[in-house]
């Protein structure tokens, strides 16, 4: 296996898809019905002169980055519009450097930019993770390995040089030693809105021989893991956990966790909704059940509010409050013990807290974990990139909302979605024409993600996309 090799970003192309929402979905205060996906193609060029191009998706969620209240969904787009050209930029302009070593170069370059342009760290980090995931993919596809393969070998070349808290920690080992499991299971989403059962379900049925209610979901794909949206509003989110309890009790086994989605004050109102659960005997189970809580208190409080006594009876994740390389560390002094994977935070950063997941449990009591997100990522790259991340993570079930809320691969033509079920049959089946997850017995299959050379996405595959959206891109 070669040393990491240095690279230079040679051309770049970036594209949108627009896509509606199967059915809304809510989270925090926000309710989304639409958003556009925005796809980046990246050119990289190595010593000896050989290239190749490697690509990222993501979508571009809006109310999640930025909740300020005072933007419209069209502005939430823009900043992260602005954040990825932005990284593509400075990526061009960047000085030949592994893979490392260009996301060590621009990440402090793109969070000061963004800065100057009153972009949040989140922001400021989903332009830079497309870039890393692209150049990621286009260095495994210039070696013909897959990611695992890659990242075992520390092709990429990563280091501890902007964590200096892991030094000392053994690189090498940790990226040698990585098995990712086959299959993992998915964890479905139950929106603020969402009806649990057929009878909760107001207006006309979609009738598009898909699931429509959280019974529905669980008899479709035969899901045990949950992940429950919660208001902030204590006694009504008590009331929602009853009737969710009384759908999901009639499991023989299940497990959840909470979502807050930065919807609390502070410490002392989530410790009033433990209250709630604990002092209601019909939520015994799902008490039991309950593995974290995520992200309950604003970020503007998160890392600066005490949260050790609500730890005490509960995990506790920051999701939204992750929007720089140290905010885990700052977490972790306030009481939390876990921190999410998201693709659109960055590949490299859910590898460095993983490693210190690894280092603080071995030198504590333990406790430290990770968890694997969702943002609605979508059918094709997207899913596939966060799901070779939480596959390298060890990580045994991920969020997947995006099979829920998007009618699969909207707005692709056929041939791309036949290109797509084609290259990866495992993880997709057909629907209505359209590729959309394949989940059994509530798990996904990382077969052909895994086999992929590139970052988990088989070439033609995104061949396929990149030459329909070239395609729409001309006739516009």
């Amino acid at each position: 296996m070669p040393d990491a090799p240095n690279l230079k970003v040679k051309d770049a192309a970036i594209f949108e898809r627009r896509l509606t929402m199967r059915m809304p979905f809510r989270f925090g205060a926000a309710t989304v019905t639409e958003a556009a996906q925005i796809f980046l193609a990246l050119m990289i060029e190595d010593g000896q002169g050989r290239t190749a191009t490697g690509y990222a998706a993501e979508l571009m969620v809006p109310k999640w980055f930025d909740k300020n209240a005072n933007l419209s969904n069209a502005d939430n787009e823009q900043q992260l519009r602005r954040s990825v050209h932005m990284a593509v930029a400075l990526a061009k302009e960047a000085a030949p450097a592994t893979a490392y070593g260009l996301h060590a170069a621009l990440e402090p370059q793109q969070h000061e930019r963004a800065a100057t342009e009153s972009l949040n760290g989140l922001i400021a980090s989903f332009g830079l993770a497309l870039v890393d995931r692209a150049i990621l993919d286009g260095l495994c596809r210039l070696h013909d390995l897959s990611v695992n393969e890659a990242i075992q070998a520390n092709l990429p070349g990563i280091d501890t040089s902007t964590t200096p808290d892991l030094k000392g920690f053994n690189v090498a080992s940790f990226l040698k030693h990585i098995q990712p499991q086959k299959t993992i299971h998915l964890r479905h989403t139950v929106g603020y809105l969402d009806p649990l059962t057929p009878q909760e379900m107001t207006g006309p049925r979609r009738n598009d021989g898909l699931p429509e209610c959280l019974s529905e979901e669980i008899d479709s794909y035969g899901v045990q893991y949950f992940k429950l949206k919660v208001s902030g509003k204590p006694l009504e989110d008590t009331q929602r956990l009853k009737q969710i309890a009384a759908v999901l009790d009639r499991l023989p086994d299940y497990k959840v966790t909470l979502d807050g989605n930065e919807q609390f004050a502070d410490e002392q109102a989530v410790i009033e909704l433990m209250d709630n659960i604990d002092a209601e005997p019909s939520l015994g189970r799902l008490r039991k059940s309950l593995l974290f809580v995520e992200q309950p208190i604003i970020r503007t409080a998160a890392l600066s509010q005490s949260v050790k006594t609500l730890a005490k009876r509960v995990a506790l994740e920051i999701d939204e409050s992750d929007g720089t390389q140290d905010a885990f560390l700052e977490a972790r002094q306030q009481g939390y013990l876990g921190v999410s994977s998201k693709s659109c935070k960055g590949f490299y950063r859910s590898l460095l807290n993983m490693m210190r997941v690894q280092k603080w449990n071995a030198e504590s009591e333990g406790g430290y974990f990770m968890s694997a997100e969702d943002l609605t990522t979508q059918a094709g790259i997207a899913i596939q990139q966060d799901l070779a991340l939480a596959a390298i993570l060890g990580l045994g079930h991920i969020e997947r909302n995006g099979h829920h809320y998007v009618d699969g691969m909207q707005g692709a033509s056929g041939k791309e979605n036949a290109q797509w079920l084609s290259a990866h049959g495992d993880l997709y089946k057909e629907h209505a024409g359209r590729a959309r997850l394949n989940i059994e017995n509530g798990r996904l299959s990382l077969e052909t993600v895994l086999a992929a050379k590139g970052l988990g996405v088989e070439n033609g595959a995104a061949h396929a996309t990149f030459h329909t959206l070239h395609s729409e891109e001309k006739t516009r």
